[in-house]
């Protein structure tokens, strides 16, 4: 006869109504639900901040973790946590959400497990930041504007009061080149604050449709290419480039901490260098939090990330991303 303590059996029994949560949530318009999740989450203006999550970024002590602690470090950035819906992709994202945050959402995607670590380039990785695309045009449609955020990117201070009262469409980059409109920065699409509107819904199907052209590209890529598409201007869509100095990253830091808002783990490939190196950097924030103001003014600290980062690896990568391009094709037919 099996037997168990009271801790295991409270264990098993945890993980079973986690599964039965989940399945319940399958059952449920998916639509609906979702309507729901981002009322509750909803700022008065309709705004809401966005991240996805899926299991090999979700277990406890990783990536999800130090993203959540970022918001609690920043400079009045707690509160901002009242707004984040965290897209859980696989079920056990969805559970460990349940867990750490209050807005969550169970994005399934039919015949397709998002639950490992995609890496950068393949099949999978490309699959998954097609399916951002199409739901975040989703959300547009539902009138909700927003700002997505990888989970790899630390929030330091309240990124809104950068932001372009008037653009439709803004996002960081992985180079900027001095001026915000310069159709020739370097966009990164692992951060981005888009408006509600039909400029903006309109832009989103063309660029998630736009994937066909491109096979065997991401969506940044596939975006660094259709900004210059007439399409854009027959759209009317106004676009910005946000400035490094506020939405800084590895690939081109932002050097005075006095006024970071964010900053990426790009440039970076694997998730134990990501984990690394985001640990670095919170500390260097604590450390530079914790000076008096007249030495913050002084700006004595600075990053020391990149270490276990580097972009010799990421370059290597990309080197082998259209060896990848057959693959995509096909499931993409399938």
């Amino acid at each position: 006869m099996l037997t168990c303590k009271n801790g295991n059996r409270n264990k098993i029994q945890g993980i079973f109504w986690n599964i039965v949560a989940f399945n319940v949530i399958l059952l449920q318009d998916p639509l609906q639900q979702l309507e729901e999740v981002l009322k509750n989450a909803s700022m008065p203006n309709k705004t809401v901040i966005l991240t996805t999550l899926n299991e090999a970024w979700a277990s406890p002590n990783s990536i999800v973790d130090l993203f959540l602690k970022s918001f609690m470090l920043g400079d009045g950035t707690q509160r901002l946590l009242d707004h984040l819906v965290i897209i859980a992709m696989d079920e056990k994202a969805y559970n460990r959400c349940q867990i750490v945050h209050k807005h969550c959402f169970a994005l399934v995607t039919e015949n397709i497990d998002f639950h490992e670590e995609a890496y950068f380039m393949t099949p999978h990785y490309l699959k998954m930041m097609w399916r951002r695309i199409d739901f975040l045009r989703s959300v547009l449609e539902l009138g909700y504007s927003f700002v997505f955020t990888d989970a790899d990117i630390m929030w330091f201070r309240d990124p809104f009061p950068r932001f372009f009262p008037d653009a439709d469409f803004q996002i960081a980059c992985d180079n900027f080149l001095g001026r915000p409109d310069d159709m020739n920065n370097r966009p990164n699409g692992g951060f981005n604050y888009v408006k509600s509107n039909n400029r903006s819904i309109a832009f989103y199907k063309f660029w998630y449709s736009s994937r066909k052209t491109y096979p065997g590209y991401h969506d940044q890529d596939v975006l660094n290419k259709i900004k210059f598409d007439p399409n854009i201007s027959d759209i009317g869509l106004k676009f910005r480039f946000l400035d490094t100095a506020y939405f800084g990253g590895l690939c081109e830091p932002s050097k005075d901490l006095n006024v970071v808002c964010t900053m990426h783990v790009n440039c970076c490939y694997g998730m134990d260098s990501k984990l690394h190196d985001l640990k670095i950097m919170l500390q260097d924030w604590r450390s530079f939090m914790s000076l008096p103001p007249d030495l913050k003014n002084e700006s004595i600290i600075s990053w020391r990330v990149p270490q276990n980062c580097s972009l010799s690896n990421l370059r290597h990568f990309d080197a082998l991303a259209p060896e990848t391009e057959t693959d995509v094709e096909q499931e993409e037919e399938e």
